[in-house]
């Protein structure tokens, strides 16, 4: 009886156009990869990079270069639009709670106003199922919004971006077209924000190297010379 189910017509067929339609697949994906111009996805020990990143250090184009050199996808901002997709949640509603400092204010009396408002709680407790569904599907980097402590760590490195003040000053002016004040007080705003977000969700403190595999200075290295490092231990 086993050997006349498995010489089938029938289920033969079925497995052969089967087979044909993964082949198929993969001639797609492959030939959208050279389209692209991008790389084939990196072999690497792990499946997921995340991110953490002082406030204009050059974060999220370290992050755009690794996803690069990789082949993978980076989850940046672009985070809040799958988050939007899949929960059907206002965009400027998640920007409101999106590495902010947690303000009670909001949480309490703007969820009280307007029932359709987002509070951190809810925001987290969303990001975690996006990102945990990111991560299992792997050759993905993370910039962020503490996706480090919402995945094992053993199966993803953890890296953390940092430079002088005076870098990250002078690199912030260049990028926002800000003055000197308006990117101190940009890059203080955005600190203090990204330190209360890890506290209060996660109980860590943002600064401390021992939650990272590797900390990454960029004055010294460049932001390619980053790239590389972060390459290089994440796929020795």
């Amino acid at each position: 009886m086993k050997e006349q189910t498995r010489e089938d017509p029938k289920i033969l067929a079925a497995a052969e156009r089967q087979m044909q339609a993964w082949v198929l697949r993969q001639e797609i994906a492959d030939r959208a990869v050279r389209v692209r111009g991008l790389p084939e996805p990196a072999e690497c020990e792990v499946k997921f990079v995340t991110i953490s990143r002082e406030a204009g250090a050059g974060g999220s184009e370290v992050a755009e270069g690794l996803a690069r050199r990789l082949g993978w996808e980076v989850l940046d901002r672009n985070l809040l639009e799958r988050m939007d997709d899949r929960f059907h949640v206002s965009r400027k509603m998640l920007e409101a709670v999106d590495e902010t400092e947690a303000s009670w204010v909001y949480d309490v009396l703007g969820t009280w106003v307007d029932q359709s408002a987002v509070g951190h709680e809810k925001y987290v407790a969303q990001l975690g199922k996006v990102v945990a569904d990111a991560a299992r599907r792997g050759n993905v980097v993370f910039v962020g919004r503490g996706a480090q402590f919402l995945l094992p760590r053993q199966n993803g490195l953890a890296v953390r971006i940092v430079a002088p003040l005076k870098w990250r000053i002078e690199h912030v002016m260049q990028r926002e077209r800000l003055d000197e004040a308006a990117a101190r007080q940009f890059i203080r705003r955005k600190d203090t924000g990204r330190r209360e977000f890890v506290e209060r969700f996660f109980h860590r403190d943002i600064e401390d190297p021992h939650l990272y595999d590797l900390v990454v200075n960029v004055e010294r290295l460049g932001l390619d010379g980053a790239v590389e490092q972060i390459y290089t231990a994440a796929c020795r």
